[in-house]
């Protein structure tokens, strides 16, 4: 019980008053970025031979890079949670902009994007696990400076 407690109370000492819960979700959701999308992003980068699609490439750089930098989010958590939110945001956006209108119209199921939608619909609940008070704290509203 004691255990619980402990995860769902917020920790001013060590997580910035961030509930412990958060902080272990999010480093698993790191760990996944690293071992999972890293892992085939950098993969991609290594085999692939001759030249680049310009936007293919650009699609497998952004892939390779924000799961590779979530290994920082391993060590720090808050520290890195914009990249969350950059995943969340982007993960929804592509599902409201393309996958979506294909549901729809009815044509998503056999489609290419259909794998895609399927990773991708988890994004809008991974948005359950960020600390959204310390979020907009820390990196949307900024406190003025007092004047001395």
């Amino acid at each position: 019980m004691q255990f619980f407690k402990y995860i769902f109370t917020p920790n001013n000492e060590k997580y910035e008053g961030v509930r412990p819960i958060n902080i272990y979700f999010l480093r698993v959701l790191y760990a996944l970025m690293v071992l999972g999308v890293a892992t085939d992003a950098w993969t991609t980068v290594f085999t692939h031979q001759g030249p680049w699609d310009h936007h293919r490439a650009m699609n497998t750089a952004v892939w390779a890079a924000y799961p590779t930098l979530g290994f920082f989010g391993l060590i720090n958590p808050l520290r890195w949670l914009p990249l969350v939110i950059f995943m969340i945001f982007y993960k929804t956006l592509w599902l409201l902009i393309a996958a979506y209108p294909l549901w729809r119209a009815g044509e998503l199921a056999g489609s290419p994007a259909e794998e895609m939608a399927s990773v991708y619909i988890g994004a809008p609940f991974i948005a359950l696990v960020v600390p959204w008070v310390y979020f907009f704290k820390k990196f949307v509203v900024w406190k003025k400076a007092a004047n001395n």
